[in-house]
């Protein structure tokens, strides 16, 4: 009866998806208490290094924290279980080269620039409704490339 998994393929992955169900909502438990803690602790760590100024520079406290949060990342693996994954899945990304960090600059410059032009406004509520269209075309075009060919 042990045997079941080592011999019947189906059965195995079967359970293998069930254990990978298992462990990425541990994960996502793991990861969503080290976030809820990280709100408070990087306010408190950047308050602490700005309190810990030297010779202009902040002290390195917050981004102390930022390494220990990456180092937690890379340990939790949250999506490790797309190693299980069959072969065939499709792992090219619907999101493209999203990243965060990009779109932030992006955001940032230009708010920086309307501001320093006056305009705001109206300006960014037409920037706005762009990128918004922009996302819905996304969306559509995403959606209609993974329905079946009839």
């Amino acid at each position: 009866m042990n045997d079941i998994t080592a011999t019947d393929p189906d059965h195995s992955a079967r359970w293998t998806l069930i254990r990978d169900t298992i462990v990425l909502q541990f994960k996502l438990i793991i990861d969503g208490l080290r976030d809820f803690l990280l709100v408070p602790v990087s306010l408190i760590a950047a308050i602490v290094s700005l309190a810990r100024t030297r010779d202009g520079k902040p002290g390195p406290q917050f981004y102390q924290l930022l390494a220990l949060g990456k180092q937690s990342e890379r340990s939790i693996n949250l999506f490790g279980a797309l190693d299980h994954a069959p072969e065939e899945l499709d792992h090219q990304s619907h999101l493209g080269d999203l990243n965060i960090d990009e779109l932030v600059v992006r955001v940032e410059s230009f708010v920086v620039d309307e501001f320093k032009r006056g305009g705001m406004t109206k300006q960014v509520k037409e920037q706005i409704d762009k990128a918004l269209d922009a996302i819905q075309r996304r969306g559509r075009k995403s959606r209609n490339s993974d329905e079946p060919e009839s």
